[in-house]
This record gives C-alpha cells, sequence and structure tokens, in this order.
C-alpha cells in the first residue's frame, strides 16, 4: 500500500512538473529531460509512468477535462440560472488555472497542435458544449436577448475566454486572469443581456471575481 502510495505521489508530482513546463515553456520546446530535472526525479521514474512526451501532455489534458466536468456538475448542483452557471463557471476555470499549472497547461496544450486521444474530446469541443447548453438555458430565461445566435456567441466566448490566457500568459501574471474574466463578462452583458437584467449579472460578475480574491488570500 505503501509503495502504490509513493507511485502515485510520484506521478502527480511529474505531471505537475511536465504541466508547468508546458504551460510555461510549450510542448515543442519542452524535453522529458526538462521534466525529469524539473520534478527532481530519475528517468527510470517517469518512463515507469509515461512511455513519452505525448503520453503526459495526454494525461495533462485528460485532467483538465475532468476538472471542467466536474466544476459544471458543481455549478449545476446550485440550482442557479442558466447564465449564472454560465459565469460560474468560466470563473471557476479561472480559478483553478490560478491555483495549479494543469488547466493551464491543458490550455496552453490545446492551443499548441497536440491532438486528443479518443475518447478524450478535444477541450475546446467540450467547452463550446457547456457553454452553448447554458446559453440555451439563459435565453429560455429570457436572461439573453432570444435573437442571439448561440452557436456564434458559444465560438466568440470561447475564444474570447482562452485568447485571454494566451495573451496574458506572456504579458502578465496568471493571478491577473479573474480580473481579465470580470472584464469579458461586463463587455458580454452590455451586449447579450436585456437592459433590466444587466444590474444583477454586472454586480455579480465583480462578486465572482471577488471571490477568487479572496480564496488566493487563503
Amino acid at each position: 500500500m505503501a509503495r502504490q502510495l509513493r507511485a502515485e505521489q510520484t506521478r502527480s508530482t511529474i505531471l505537475t512538473a511536465a504541466a508547468d513546463l508546458f504551460d510555461r515553456h510549450g510542448y515543442e520546446s519542452t524535453s522529458l529531460s526538462d521534466i525529469v530535472q524539473h520534478a527532481n526525479v530519475t528517468k527510470g521514474a517517469l518512463y515507469f509512468h509515461f512511455a513519452a512526451k505525448e503520453d503526459l501532455a495526454h494525461a495533462i489534458m485528460e485532467l483538465q477535462s475532468q476538472a471542467s466536468r466536474r466544476l459544471a456538475g458543481e455549478v449545476d448542483d446550485r440550482g442557479c440560472s442558466s447564465l449564472e452557471a454560465l459565469m460560474r463557471l468560466t470563473f471557476g476555470l479561472a480559478r483553478l488555472s490560478v491555483e495549479g499549472p494543469i488547466t493551464r497547461a491543458g490550455l496552453r496544450l490545446a492551443t499548441g497542435g497536440v491532438e486528443a486521444r479518443a475518447p478524450l474530446r478535444h477541450p475546446f469541443t467540450e467547452l463550446l458544449d457547456l457553454i452553448s447548453r447554458r446559453l440555451v438555458g439563459a435565453v429560455k430565461e429570457a436572461d439573453l436577448h432570444p435573437d442571439i445566435d448561440v452557436d456564434a456567441v458559444a465560438h466568440s466566448l470561447v475564444s474570447f475566454f482562452v485568447g485571454t490566457r494566451v495573451v496574458g500568459r506572456t504579458t502578465e501574471p496568471v493571478t491577473r486572469l479573474p480580473r481579465r474574466v470580470a472584464e469579458m463578462w461586463h463587455v458580454l452583458i452590455r451586449g447579450l443581456v436585456p437592459v433590466t437584467r444587466r444590474p444583477r449579472y454586472l454586480t455579480l460578475a465583480t462578486r465572482l471575481e471577488r471571490e477568487i480574491r479572496v480564496y488566493e488570500m487563503h
């Protein structure tokens, strides 16, 4: 049992180190030797768990996918409106990105040409589905203008969210991401939400950003 626990801890250490390097330097610029050194493990330990760098990338993308689905489920359990659920989902992904490198690396790998292996779906396809379902619900609940093109808005929102991280990666610390997500929502709310419902969601965007800042302090 102790040996199994050590093996699991070693695997987690390797994945975290690889995710950190993939996020900071990119997949192609990171070697297995870099990961071994960063994780402070032997090459034998790495090869025991992962036969190739591609296996590491796939494992990270799978962890990122699991985290996204788990977050979506937790948000749905709150029983809030569809638009609030969507906002909480994006802020939750921002919080996960601040917390550790797995989510950040998953996004960078998805933009860096690393293919997702079946049955794992591409992260952006999965995110598009999560967002589209909540946009449809928000239209039905009259929190969004009834004539919006859900597919176009979903694609734009994914591009906005991912692009914010891509631009921020080289220009500002990851702790700035919640502020950028709040700014994103302030723009989207003014364009998509009927005037009478805007105050609720503008206030929510500010509150969700503040909650992440409070979480970081603890």
